[in-house]
């Protein structure tokens, strides 16, 4: 649902973090500018964030997961709006053809619909504050994943700063310093996906057969 939208940024602030980090570039510089930063004791690397967030096997599962939850939240409210139109539908057939003998009758009927449309309102208020809490701490999962590889991965790395390229937010970026392949794999190769997770996603595999 609103997965890619909120892992986006978080993806961009763990990874465009300065941090030390990574191994020594595989060639060395050849041009003046790639001297002139050797020189100084600078080594940077940069990530893919597009490329990352697509292999990442976090990211692809709790995009289903909240997939899933998305769909059964507003399966829910559907349902229990279709079940509001059709007391709201059958009060009014029943005013329209004279079958409330009574005012208070009428006044009961109608205050009925009122309570039935606040009690859903309240109820999509909280499952919409269940799922962007849910969201808030698979975003959280997801950054510090993110930062403990990148921090063991700096131990034996030796990068002054690994940032991320998102669209053109890095207008040249030498390819020979794109870790995006090494990342990924570290972070695929640590990754162990919970029974929580196993659950949503079969059960979001058997609603799409």
């Amino acid at each position: 649902m609103y997965m890619k939208k909120y892992l986006l940024g978080i993806f961009a602030m763990s990874l465009g973090m300065s941090i030390s980090s990574c191994n020594k570039a595989a060639e060395e510089a050849e041009t003046t500018e790639n001297e002139e930063v050797q020189s100084i004791g600078i080594k940077i690397a940069y990530v893919e964030l597009d490329t990352l967030m697509s292999q990442y096997q976090l990211y692809k599962d709790y995009s289903e997961v909240l997939t899933h939850k998305g769909n059964n939240i507003q399966n829910t409210l559907a349902q229990k709006q279709r079940t509001l139109e059709g007391h709201a539908a059958a009060v009014q057939k029943k005013y329209e053809s004279n079958g409330f003998t009574t005012r208070d009758e009428l006044e009961r009927a109608q205050s009925n619909i009122q309570r039935e449309q606040q009690e859903l309102a309240q109820l999509a208020d909280r499952l919409n504050n269940e799922f962007n809490e849910e969201q808030a701490r698979i975003n959280t999962e997801a950054r510090d994943s993110i930062q403990s590889f990148l921090k063991r991965y700096n131990k034996t790395k030796k990068y002054d700063y690994v940032m991320v390229k998102a669209g053109d937010n890095l207008l040249i970026a030498n390819p020979k310093y794109d870790i995006t392949q090494d990342i990924v794999k570290g972070l695929n190769k640590r990754y162990k996906r919970s029974a929580e997770v196993n659950e949503h996603i079969k059960a979001e595999k058997e609603a799409n057969k």
